[in-house]
């Protein structure tokens, strides 16, 4: 699959922020973008999640095997064999306490130009999430956010 990414932001909505995260890869696997995109599929596939416009509510689904974890100020998602973390914004956190969860997309489609640790234009981000071609190689998940407890 090469390298996976996820990032996390907010954006307004009519009832408060929502707060994203969005799974892509780099299309940099040994076999190339074409081949990085259908294993990203294949694994989403194997892990029961739809790709297309079908929006799967983890809150409905306990069994779902993508969780969202908030540990430390970080975002942690798992999946089987796929433990993702970022560094969210503090606005992205404060919404998800709000809400008790995010709004998962994870696409096949690779975003190479959007590598970790360099700038991402928030016009770049909003071009290739909102792309048609991006929400429709995707799966969409509700992610109900679990905090570790101290104990």
């Amino acid at each position: 699959m090469g390298t996976l990414v996820v990032m996390a932001w907010s954006a307004e909505a009519p009832d408060g922020d929502m707060p994203y995260l969005l799974a892509y890869s780099l299309g940099d696997g040994p076999d190339g973008p074409e081949a990085t995109s259908a294993a990203v599929e294949r694994m989403l596939k194997d892990n029961g999640l739809p790709v297309g416009d079908d929006l799967v509510d983890g809150a409905a689904r306990p069994s779902l095997p993508v969780s969202l974890l908030i540990d430390a100020g970080r975002a942690v998602v798992n999946m089987p064999h796929l433990d993702a973390r970022c560094t969210p914004p503090a606005e992205w956190l404060a919404a998800v306490a709000e809400r008790g969860f995010a709004y998962f997309m994870f696409t096949t489609r690779p975003w190479p130009e959007a590598e970790p640790g360099k700038p991402i234009d928030p016009e770049a981000l909003v071009a290739f999430a909102g792309a048609e071609e991006t929400l429709n190689a995707a799966a969409h998940l509700i992610l109900p956010a679990r905090r570790l407890h101290a104990g």
